[in-house]
């Protein structure tokens, strides 16, 4: 890995809705890493020569109908972007870094590992995490399968929960959802994944607003309880814009409109959300059952 840039491969909305999310993130990238970083936009594309490219239509390319997010598949596809040849960076839009990506980028993948995340034997949270390419060509499917596969996405999801071996635990601090416990001095790689409470929309929003178009997201939307998050990216965002980053440079044609499913009955993360039950009843039941530990994974 020496004298090679980091590569990093993020996840994003084909028409613009997360301009705000992609600013302050290669902004945080870029003010942290101490060696130079590549990143791969990774977006719906009507462009037939594109890795992403979708067509509904016709059926052709990617099938992003079971998709919680216009990305959520793409991540599959990373180590064969790459020729399974060396190290990826994978994460989602909606992330601060906080620290040099060149800790996370050498992070070991041992043994059966192919992928670095967060997690253990019973999380996986593949919503940042390292690939090693070449390993992960003897595990996933072929490229073309995963992408005429609605299911994929899903299907590999289980694979991992059946065999997390395949993952390699890192610790928490490097994707630390929606702050958790956690203060914000002890935080590597925030990731604000509530999509109800994203600091981004009350920027985006109105823009897109102005530009008579709507936001992917069509659930709920709620005000984040870490205020210290929300103006962390306020911050950010400023500091972006101060150092001569601007909106319209990660600005595309607009994809237009595609499958996926949608968010109205999202109930966030017990991180953001107050998820009690409201049934003295079902507390006490809550109580007297055998303490399990259920696999969980990130959509």
């Amino acid at each position: 890995m020496n004298g090679q840039n980091i590569k990093v491969f993020v996840g994003c909305d084909p028409n613009n809705c997360d301009l705000e999310q992609m600013m302050v993130l290669d902004y945080s990238i870029q003010k942290h890493t101490s060696i130079p970083v590549d990143i791969i936009w990774m977006q719906l594309s009507r462009d037939a020569s594109s890795f992403w490219y979708t067509d509904t239509q016709r059926k052709q390319g990617w099938h992003t109908e079971k998709w919680a997010t216009p990305f959520s598949g793409f991540r599959w596809a990373i180590p064969s972007y790459c020729g399974y040849e060396g190290r990826a960076i994978y994460m989602d839009t909606d992330v601060i870094v906080l620290s040099d990506l060149y800790e996370l980028w050498t992070h070991p993948i041992e043994g059966n590992a192919i992928v670095a995340a967060k997690g253990g034997k019973s999380t996986a949270r593949l919503c940042t995490c390292v690939w090693d390419c070449e390993k992960a060509k003897t595990i996933l499917p072929n490229i073309e399968l995963v992408k005429n596969d609605p299911d994929s996405h899903k299907n590999l999801m289980k694979m991992i929960k059946e065999h997390p071996g395949y993952v390699e635990p890192y610790q928490d601090h490097y994707n630390c959802i929606d702050g958790e416990a956690l203060d914000l001095s002890e935080i590597k790689i925030l990731h604000y994944s509530d999509m109800g409470t994203q600091f981004s929309h009350k920027y985006a929003l109105p823009r897109l607003k102005q530009n008579h178009a709507e936001h992917w997201f069509d659930g709920e939307i709620f005000e984040h309880p870490r205020q210290d998050l929300a103006t962390l990216f306020d911050q950010y965002y400023q500091e972006a814009i101060n150092a001569g980053f601007k909106l319209e440079d990660y600005m595309i044609e607009p994809y237009g409109s595609f499958y996926k499913a949608s968010q109205k009955n999202y109930h966030g993360n017990r991180v953001t959300r107050d998820i009690k039950e409201k049934s003295w009843f079902k507390q006490l039941i809550r109580k007297m059952k055998p303490r399990t530990q259920n696999f969980i994974l990130d959509d």
